[in-house]
């Protein structure tokens, strides 16, 4: 989307005027009137070609542009069209309901938040991918503290601070090897650097999900006994049912391609799914396309195994692409490239420097909503100001991740947003003041930006003082 050529050069004034009413148009449509997402970014793009029009830009350009920015994001709908049959099939394998058996046994009161934020942390790193930990490890964690009567809303905040910390470190991950690829930095020189923001945020978040844990005295195990034999009794649980996130943890190590390696994990979880499940052909379609409806009575059991399907994916897509087109236009419109342009002219210091690329990352994701574009667009933008001042590149491919990666799953119309308050059936206005790693990180990364701590200077490339 960033190399899409400019159709009309808007003055700041106009380019800027224009962010903030789309922005506040989006905020206050979905935060006050509480409105799906769609609407307001669909009204949102009947303004900008409003404002093409009147700049006297063909309908057609408007059109393809469009056009243009909703293929962006065909290689993630392919991908959350595998999730969705992935989450069907694990349940219908047994693989989330073992995972939630397996977790009865050993959770405990004590630290609860935190045991789910490094669990997940440790899953996220082992796959590389945020949203398939959160749709099958953070499904299991949603149906235990619900189990154990403990609040969604800082659990799912744990699940995506987790989640988004494992994407963020693994070499597997999508986001890592793009901020490395861009800024031309080693991937593991990248990975190294970033500790010096993560690793604080990381035991920071631990310390407070710590805290925040209830009590033993709290939870209630014969609750806790009960569930486990209703899981028992859909004959779902089995020690092979693991299987599927061995298969998993082996394809990321091996780098296979996510849409290899979902599409693999599906057809072997209705392969193990035979051994006690036995669905019909017609029954396996309808559970492939509408999800796995739990029937057992027990409301807890039934609204965690039911879900899934390819079906249950239409809301985040559809959002997805609208986002998308809003994008496309804005860029056409020459909106997002004048205020890119513009932050440049102004940089002189480091540590605004640092900032203003931090801003700007998060910008792109309330903006557009799309990780990837807020971690290019920003690599792009702010590489000759980085390379002014004397700072390496790896010092902006950490800023990045900091500020790119990690914003996306707390914008509710952004594409991690959305899919994450799909799947964990949790709002993120709701989980986003508890995603305690989430928000550290861009904090840190401004803050060593100003301080001039753990930033590489390029021509001695060593840590300034």
């Amino acid at each position: 989307m960033f190399q899409m050529k400019k159709a009309y050069t808007p003055t700041i004034v106009e380019a800027l005027t224009l962010a903030i009413l789309i922005v506040g148009l989006i905020s206050i449509s979905i935060i006050k009137f509480s409105a799906a997402p769609h609407i307001p970014i669909l009204l949102s793009i009947f303004l900008l070609i409003i404002y093409g029009f009147i700049q006297k830009v063909p309908f057609k350009k408007l059109e393809e542009s469009m056009v243009k920015g909703a293929k962006t994001g065909l290689p993630a709908i392919f991908l959350f069209f595998l999730i969705g049959l992935l989450i069907a099939t694990w349940m219908i394998s047994g693989t989330i309901p073992t995972l939630v058996f397996g977790g009865f046994q050993v959770i405990t009161g004590h630290f609860f938040y935190a045991i789910v934020f490094v669990l997940t942390s440790i899953v996220g790193i082992a796959i590389g991918s945020s949203l398939t930990t959160s749709a099958t490890l953070g499904v299991a964690f949603i149906g235990i503290a619900t189990a154990l009567d403990a609040s969604l809303a800082i659990t799912a905040g744990a699940i995506v601070s987790g989640a988004f910390f494992g994407d963020k470190m693994s070499p597997l991950s999508d986001t890592t090897n793009i901020a490395s690829t861009i800024m031309k930095v080693d991937l593991f020189d990248h990975i190294r650097n970033m500790a010096w923001t993560t690793v604080p945020a990381f035991i920071i978040s631990f310390m407070i999900y710590a805290l925040l844990s209830p009590s033993a005295t709290n939870v209630d195990f014969n609750r806790i006994a009960r569930l486990q034999e209703v899981l028992s009794e859909t004959q779902l649980v089995h020690w092979y049912s693991l299987l599927p996130v061995v298969a998993l943890a082996i394809f990321a190590y091996k780098k296979v391609s996510a849409f290899i390696t979902l599409a693999f994990n599906s057809i072997f979880a209705v392969i193990l799914s035979f051994f006690h499940f036995h669905p019909t052909g017609k029954e396996l379609f309808q559970i492939l396309f509408n999800g796995y409806v739990s029937s057992t009575g027990n409301k807890v059991i039934d609204s965690l195994l039911t879900r899934g399907g390819l079906n249950s994916m239409m809301f985040t897509i559809s959002l997805v692409i609208l986002a998308l087109c809003m994008g496309g236009l804005a860029f056409t419109l020459g909106i997002i490239p004048v205020l890119l342009q513009s932050l440049g002219k102004v940089l002189t210091k480091i540590g605004t420097t640092v900032m203003a690329a931090a801003l700007t990352a998060i910008g792109v994701n309330i903006f557009i909503g799309e990780q990837y574009l807020s971690i290019i667009l920003t690599g792009e933008s702010f590489q000759r100001p980085f390379e002014r001042l004397g700072l390496a590149n790896k010092n902006l491919s950490r800023v990045l991740e900091d500020a790119g990666t990690v914003v996306n799953p707390l914008v509710p119309w952004s594409v991690c947003g959305v899919f994450l308050t799909n799947i964990l059936g949790v709002d993120t206005l709701h989980y986003l003041p508890f995603s305690f790693f989430c928000l550290l990180s861009p904090i840190l990364t401004i803050l060593f930006g100003f301080t001039g701590k753990t930033l590489t200077i390029k021509e001695e490339e060593k840590l300034s003082a």
